[in-house]
């Protein structure tokens, strides 16, 4: 049963007692960016509420309660997941019906006032200062699915795929929060990719796609050559995000050999602006997609190490109503961000706070639960029927995504992302 709050917190909220999520807001009254936490459809301003001495009680913000008016989120990451854990449950207790602290807020109007802001008051804005960004690709629903198109069943796989979760570098400079508009890309195409010679010609891409992911933000700096152990890699990850890794899947086919994704995927990757912490989601701890292989000792972890995270993905129109058009799930990964993690800094890469971690496209094996438009659309044979009698293979200017990401129960208080939303816009003039 869900702890009961002073403060009305509707059942269907994904940011009940349970969750206490942080963001960066500002509002209209004070332009000036700094920590709120999201408890149901309100946003509790921490910056003002340490101004008042709100967190006293706390010892590991005793020293230094201005943490809360960063403009991200970087400096209180960096204090690690047991100041994470004790803040966050300093704030259920300050909001819990029976409250050890009633003088601080419970009993202060003047204070809630001044604190307790509705969300559609406030701006939203990137939760964290990000420096670097790799997308991995450990859905393996979703790369068997697109090794089958492009190669056939039995070369669907690379043979590395089982045994390390491959990854590749993004562009950190435009991950964008929820809300901003992304312009479709222009690049190289094949036009005819059955022409011989194969010449491309330069184009707004025509095959326009999303990508259904879940983002990890880490806080744990470790030394150039120094490795992040696997028993270690989970207390330096402060918490997920949505993400949707848009991707030109016409210029991505023509430049990936031999490198990867380049322009296909750097110009736009949306995040929804709330950081769940890792604590609200261990509740929800499950199984990842079953490896047959025996790992490497380095990758070797516990075996419920994904989340139990239902999500789901709306297509709406310019000139039509949302359609859901995909349900999958956050267990739906052969690798958990621990293991990435691991992975990532073995050779001795040295990762920073801020850095963000993609988990590649999540689809299921059931039709409706692909990642993205490239599978739904098998590369667009299929056609995708919307609400309105419109229909889709890929993207169109004015669509508008939305990912949505929720765990537990309205009786025990859900645990949600909220949304990731992004508008497609027409390619920028030359």
């Amino acid at each position: 049963m869900a702890s009961q709050s002073w403060f009305p917190i509707p059942k269907s909220s994904h940011f009940s007692l349970a969750n206490i999520p942080f963001g960066i807001i500002s509002t209209a009254t004070n332009e000036v960016s700094r920590v709120a936490v999201a408890i149901g459809d309100h946003a509790l301003d921490l910056a003002a509420l340490s101004h008042q001495n709100g967190f006293s009680t706390v010892p590991s913000i005793q020293k230094d309660q201005t943490v809360f008016a960063h403009h991200t989120l970087n400096a209180f990451a960096a204090l690690g997941r047991p100041v994470h854990r004790e803040v966050r449950r300093f704030i259920q207790d300050l909001l819990r019906i029976d409250t050890p602290f009633p003088e601080i807020l419970k009993n202060n109007k003047q204070l809630q006032a001044e604190c307790l802001i509705p969300l559609n008051e406030v701006k939203m804005h990137l939760p964290m200062q990000i420096g670097d960004y790799t997308d991995f690709f450990v859905g393996k629903n979703h790369a068997y699915n697109c090794g089958v198109m492009f190669r056939g069943p039995d070369n669907a796989l690379q043979p590395n795929y089982t045994h390390l979760p491959v990854g590749y570098h993004g562009r950190a400079s435009s991950i964008v929060v929820s809300g901003t508009p992304i312009h479709r890309p222009k690049g190289q195409i094949l036009a005819n990719p059955n022409a011989e010679p194969k010449v491309p010609t330069f184009s707004p891409s025509k095959r326009l796609d999303f990508e259904l992911e879940l983002g990890a933000f880490v806080c744990r700096e470790n030394k150039m050559g120094e490795p992040i152990p696997i028993s270690e890699a989970g207390n330096s990850i402060f918490g997920l995000v949505l993400m949707n890794d848009w991707s030109a899947r016409d210029i991505q086919m023509w430049e990936s050999a031999p490198l990867g994704p380049f322009n296909a995927k750097n110009f736009g990757t949306s995040i929804s602006p709330w950081v769940v912490l890792m604590d609200a989601l261990e509740p929800f701890r499950t199984l990842s997609i079953q490896n047959d292989n025996e790992l490497l000792p380095y990758l070797r972890e516990e075996k419920n190490n994904v989340f139990d995270i239902r999500l789901e993905v709306d297509l709406a129109p310019e000139s039509g109503p949302a359609t859901t058009i995909l349900h999958s799930n956050g267990k739906n990964l052969l690798f958990s961000f621990s293991q990435m993690l691991a992975h990532h800094s073995v050779g001795g890469c040295p990762m920073r706070v801020g850095d963000l971690l993609g988990s590649g496209t999540i689809s299921g094996t059931e039709d409706g639960s692909q990642g993205c438009l490239l599978e739904r659309s098998k590369n667009g044979k299929d056609i995708i029927k919307l609400s309105g009698g419109l229909d889709r293979t890929f993207l169109e200017d004015g669509d508008t995504v939305t990912l949505r990401g929720i765990c537990g129960t309205e009786e025990d208080g859900l645990v949600g992302f909220g949304q990731c939303v992004g508008r497609v816009l027409p390619t920028m003039p030359s």
